[in-house]
């Protein structure tokens, strides 16, 4: 599982950031080894890669959330230019451009039902990007058994996770990493 071991460096959490303002404290924090970018404007992001690269952090932006991004191959080009470190997206054309870029590829699944599912994994089979992140984070341990039986990837999970119980929780189902914005979260020992 290189993802975990190079992009996430064996850490467990990664920092959910949503604004320009968040980076900093996500880069000072001691137990964060990974940064995903879920808002912002293209504008700031060849700073933000500067200041996370200094810190010795890895940079991940989500695609799909980020204005001024073109979701295309030219898009996903000129963020390997700028130099980040790997995409997340719901995009799997996406994937298939980062991969192309030689980028870490995260492809997020939204778990609204089985079909959801069903569809989501093939969709992973396909293209197979570096990781997969569920959310919620909070599905059925049946969900991320399925999942991780089929496509063999490390299995992210974000969103609706509020207490150190929940981490916990998704860690006891075979959830391998979270990404949260949630600044508790961050400082969590793992388990």
């Amino acid at each position: 599982m290189e993802f975990l071991e190079k992009l996430m460096q064996r850490k467990k959490i990664g920092a959910a950031i949503r604004r320009v303002t968040d980076l900093e404290e996500a880069l000072q924090h001691p137990s964060i080894s990974t940064v995903f970018l879920l808002g912002g404007d293209i504008n700031f992001l060849p700073a933000m890669v500067k200041r996370a690269r200094a810190a010795n952090k890895n940079f991940l932006v989500h695609v799909d959330l980020v204005e001024g991004v073109g979701k295309d191959r030219a898009g996903i080009h000129l963020l390997a230019r700028f130099g980040i470190s790997g995409i997340v997206t719901t995009k799997s054309s996406l994937v298939k451009y980062a991969k192309d870029e030689g980028l870490w590829t995260v492809q997020r699944l939204f778990i609204v039902d089985s079909e959801a599912i069903k569809t989501g994994i093939k969709v992973v089979e396909s293209i197979r990007p570096s990781a997969i992140e569920i959310l919620p984070a909070t599905v059925p341990q049946y969900v991320i058994e399925d999942i991780k039986r089929r496509v063999a990837l490390p299995v992210l999970g974000g969103g609706l996770l509020k207490t150190e119980a929940d981490v916990a929780e998704a860690f006891a189902k075979g959830i391998d990493a979270i990404s949260t914005s949630r600044r508790a979260l961050w400082n969590i020992k793992c388990f």
